[in-house]
């Protein structure tokens, strides 16, 4: 895509690179902001054409490196050496650095945009659970969490959602199992805005269009659900 480029993101801890996507227009007028937040496998081609696709629809997409302190830029696919070695990287990142992380992205996206816009974090897999610690925490004015791993771990923080948060999950995920997203659901019932969606006949990782576990039906449904939440949740 044209209107991409990798910029950089100052931290107290350093500076990291992130992956700016515009509308097609080149322009961030009147553009509420994303932070696309990467699964474990890097900001690889997958993430930006994510951040493209969000980009097609009017965002000013950001996606931070969230690996930078032990891997800066690493690309992996989804199987062999490279799943293990993205499975090393989750065990090793420190989840609170990546929420500051994300922090100082939202703050490096609010910089390109208009006063006042609003800016949500999206994220899948680990990236899933640092947008609902984003949202938890105040730092966006909303968040889509698809197939966040962990979330259940950090339910003490449910109460302090008050931006609208809208959840995806397969229901054939081994990772996330039912009863995860029961423990879930019921812990973010009571909050306001918030809606959590289960897909019959997907698996973990099931918006990944490069992953065999892609399942077309639920990604396209996920994502009409998400851009229509947005729709409503960044709006000024």
């Amino acid at each position: 895509m044209s209107n991409s480029q990798w910029i950089r993101v100052e931290t107290v801890d350093g500076s990291f690179d992130a992956y700016l996507a515009l509308p097609p227009t080149g322009k961030t007028t009147n553009a509420p902001g994303i932070v696309l937040v990467q699964e474990i496998f890097g900001v690889n081609e997958h993430i930006r054409g994510v951040a493209d696709q969000y980009a097609m629809d009017g965002y000013v997409v950001l996606a931070p490196d969230v690996f930078w302190r032990d891997a800066p830029r690493v690309e992996l696919g989804y199987a062999g050496d490279d799943m293990a070695r993205a499975l090393e990287l989750r065990k090793s990142v420190d989840v609170e650095k990546t929420v500051r992380d994300v922090e100082a992205t939202v703050k490096a996206l609010r910089g390109k945009l208009d006063a006042g816009a609003k800016v949500a974090a999206v994220g899948y897999c680990f990236g899933g659970l640092v947008s609902y610690l984003s949202a938890a925490r105040g730092l966006v004015d909303a968040a889509v969490p698809y197939y966040g791993g962990g979330i259940h771990n950090y339910l003490a923080e449910a109460p302090n959602l008050n931006v609208p948060v809208q959840f995806h999950y397969g229901a054939l995920d081994s990772h996330i199992t039912p009863d995860i997203v029961k423990q879930v659901s019921e812990a973010v019932k009571s909050r306001p805005n918030t809606e959590v969606f289960v897909y019959p006949g997907a698996d973990h990782g099931f918006n990944c269009w490069a992953r065999g576990a892609y399942h077309q039906p639920s990604a396209v449904l996920a994502h009409g659900r998400a851009l229509e939440f947005l729709a409503k949740a960044l709006a000024r």
